[in-house]
């Protein structure tokens, strides 16, 4: 037709580009449009290999086990919300892995996905064109400016909803002053991850064809990992060899395995050549004795509260599951597990596909500080190098995974000895019978049987059972991968397998602990008590051998003493001298409720619970001597003297004071100070107000957020405390009333500034929930 200025951008007799092998297993979701042929076209000539799904008739899962080297979402009528099938699934899970391309509702998609307003357009469009201005980067590059774009849509994304995650790509200009005006394209900041509004598949828009060989040349799920694989795009020789047939599915799940390998080596090549990460830095820092203190992971994988051992995973995400969690924090889970019975904690530290750090490894690993039995901690990463070794050691891994099939026997022989020269047995994993005689000819102690087969990613829980004939006694055999219920459990049980490994399963379990007792089938183990079941009351400000005598006849537990010069209750040393002597030498008058004891622990222990059982003695209270910012020395010279049992510091005394103190200490806190919940320290945390001894009360609010923001946490409680109000007090924190350990009071049994043996005697009755004799 004349006076038309339209130009056919459709390929005429187009000559196909050789196939792709980083396209040899592309996915893409039709959104039931007409346009999806052209979107397949483009891709097929421009050498992928292509498979075509509707969104309502393939599943996530599905989806998942084809392993795509891509996905793309097409265009469709509707809004994306409510008409797009798994597309919205599909991106959320594969966002990050590999590259996503959405094309109109697919990038609508996207948008939503990410947190973004799909609205009105305010203008129907409907095979027009426009001018499209871009930022000459991704899909754009080498593209000019002011490219003519077909435009089928009703419905766009908005600025001022865009997240913060997305960044607009391509825009159609304002007309009155140029600027960005409707949203065309979309870029995740981080994930290869773009979107078009526009249709780069239709005949009238201007280098659509060279848009989608640039998402073709696009690698894995980052763009940092993209940068990193530019310019590897190969040819895929057997697939000409075989008249560009796709490759086999085994194929190409081969090939994502050693994605995740070669990225791990070009990280790790590109770590060891940063100041202060070098080996060198690294042996420096273990010539140092800087690597945390390691407990043997042979022993401790033995030892469980169940009649099997759990490794407990720690794990946001897997090539197989996608994302699980990204908002795990690894420290709190750590302690989840530890309390809920696991003997060892595996910590996935692979960014990229597993979404892990070494860092999360260090904090799971400080999170277990001061823990008694705590499990044994476990680096889970494609080690192939001695420096993965030595950072996992420095970062507290007790043992290392080393995976047959990722190593020859000669790395793999290496990085054993090297593991053990650093005095950590490794887990050694293996999958098939012939890994298996290779493990034990290596001599492990500990070996893992994958019941997920690297190759196929199919999992086979009878993989285990069926190795373990080959197992010498003495080695420790633990099932890993695919257990997910009891039933999976009681079979290893049967067969006689030492541990089990659990990640996803327990990763999305709302209460850890009751799905580890159904999952293993059994209660936990009775342990050995920690703490007496009894309040425990210290009368504090004593300054008398009389008030000390008249304070333990009365109930009391502990007796504390202030030896800072200057301060109305300050006792001097021949008094401080009498007190002791009364103290160590008075037996109790009355019995002491405490637990049970069961059978030896076989399970890790909360720290400040533990701890608890140091404020206590079966026979007779115990002498504690309150400081005040003095020098340490002066402490350790009166803690000698006075024979104190328990110091405690009132003032701005560094934490770490307390590991040079060779008897626990008690640590003067107000609710919300940092330092209160520091583990491996003081023994337990005092809560009062800053002066102490003032008779102030604490505010109940303050006292239970502080202990609802750490469930771990157990404290002594002062401040404003006295006999009439002590049992209120502890009602009023609810149920953190049971994370009081014990309850200090001073001037609350005092008269006219002196202690009343009336008062003492009534306020231990009440705080111990007594009648007053």
């Amino acid at each position: 037709m004349p006076g038309l200025d339209l130009v056919d951008h459709s390929p005429h007799h187009p000559s196909p580009a050789a196939p792709l092998a980083n396209s040899s297993n592309l996915v893409l979701i039709d959104n039931y449009d007409s346009f999806t042929w052209n979107v397949y076209q483009y891709l097929v000539l421009e050498g992928a290999t292509v498979t075509v799904f509707r969104n309502d008739k393939i599943t996530l899962d599905e989806l998942i086990a084809r392993q795509p080297t891509q996905l793309v979402i097409s265009p469709g009528p509707g809004h994306p919300d409510r008409d797009s099938g798994v597309s919205r699934e599909a991106i959320r899970h594969f966002a990050g892995k590999i590259p996503v391309l959405g094309v109109c509702m697919g990038e609508q998609c996207i948008l939503s996905v990410f947190g973004g307003q799909v609205v009105s357009a305010g203008e129907i469009l409907h095979g027009k064109t426009s001018d499209l201005r871009h930022d000459s980067k991704g899909i754009y590059q080498d593209l000019a400016q002011d490219l003519p774009v077909t435009r089928y849509h009703s419905l766009a994304g908005t600025h001022p909803s865009l997240p913060s995650c997305l960044e607009v790509s391509s825009w159609i200009s304002r007309p009155l002053d140029g600027e960005k005006g409707l949203i065309m394209g979309v870029r995740h900041k981080e994930f290869v991850v773009e979107g078009v509004q526009f249709h780069p598949e239709s005949i009238l828009t201007e280098g659509g064809r060279a848009m989608l060989k640039n998402f073709l040349k696009m690698r894995g799920g980052s763009w940092v990992e993209n940068e990193r694989l530019k310019g590897t795009v190969e040819v895929a020789p057997e697939s000409i060899a075989n008249g560009g047939q796709m490759k086999s599915a085994k194929d190409a799940k081969v090939s994502i395995l050693e994605r995740i390998y070669a990225h791990r080596r070009a990280a790790v090549e590109a770590q060891k050549k940063i100041p202060s990460q070098r080996l060198a830095d690294l042996q420096a820092s273990y010539d140092l004795d800087l690597a945390p203190p390691l407990i043997a992971f042979l022993v401790r994988v033995r030892q469980s509260p169940f009649s099997i051992s759990l490794m407990a995973e720690i794990k946001r995400a897997s090539p197989s599951k996608g994302v699980i969690s990204l908002s795990t924090s690894a420290p709190k889970q750590a302690r989840t597990y530890a309390l809920a019975g696991a003997s060892v904690i595996s910590v996935l530290t692979e960014p990229e596909w597993f979404k892990g750090s070494i860092e999360d490894l260090r904090a799971a690993r400080q999170a277990l500080e001061g823990m008694p039995n705590r499990p044994a901690v476990l680096r889970k990463d494609f080690i192939f190098d001695e420096y993965q070794i030595l950072e996992a050691r420095l970062g507290g891994a007790d043992t290392v995974l080393l995976i047959v099939k990722m190593l020859d026997e000669d790395t793999l022989t290496r990085l054993y000895r090297y593991s053990l020269s650093l005095h950590m047995e490794p887990l050694v994993e293996v999958n098939t019978v012939e890994e298996m005689k290779i493990a034990i000819e290596l001599g492990s102690k500990v070996i893992g049987v994958n019941n997920r087969n690297l190759t196929s990613f199919e999992v086979d829980l009878g993989t285990t059972r069926r190795l373990m004939d080959l197992v010498p006694e003495g080695t420790v055999v633990c099932a890993l991968s695919g257990i997910s219920g009891p039933a999976d459990v009681q079979e290893y049980k049967q067969s006689g397998i030492g541990a089990v490994l659990v990640g996803e399963a327990l990763m999305r379990a709302p209460d850890t602990t009751a799905f580890v007792e159904q999952l293993l089938g059994e209660p936990m183990a009775a342990g050995v008590p920690t703490h007496s079941e009894e309040l425990l009351v210290k009368i504090c400000g004593t300054r008398t051998p009389e008030a000390a005598k008249a304070a333990i006849d009365a109930g009391a537990d502990l007796i504390g003493m202030v030896l800072v010069e200057g301060r109305r209750r300050y006792v001097g040393w021949d008094k401080a001298l009498q007190i002791s002597k009364v103290v160590h030498e008075t037996n109790r008058t009355r019995g002491r409720r405490t637990k049970s004891l069961g059978r030896p622990a076989v399970k890790a222990s909360s720290y400040f619970q533990h701890a608890s059982s140091f404020l206590s003695h079966p026979s007779r209270a115990l002498l504690v001597g309150v400081f005040q910012d003095q020098p340490l020395p002066y402490v350790l010279g009166q803690r000698r003297i006075l024979n104190l049992d328990i110091v405690q510091f009132h003032g701005s005394e560094p934490l770490e004071w307390a590991a040079l103190i060779p008897v626990p200490v008690i640590r003067s806190f107000k609710p919300g100070d940092p330092g209160i919940s520091t583990r491996g320290y003081h023994a337990m945390s005092l809560l009062d107000t800053a002066g102490g001894g003032s008779g102030q009360a604490l505010d109940a609010k303050d006292v239970v957020g502080t202990l609802r923001r750490d469930e771990g946490l157990r404290v002594i409680l002062a401040g404003g405390l006295n006999a009439e109000n002590v049992r209120q007090t502890m009602q009023d924190l609810g149920d953190m009333g049971s994370r009081v350990v014990a309850v200090d009071v001073s001037s609350g049994v005092e008269d006219e500034g002196r202690h009343s043996l009336d008062k003492i005697q009534s306020f231990v009755a009440a705080a111990k929930g007594r009648t007053k004799e």
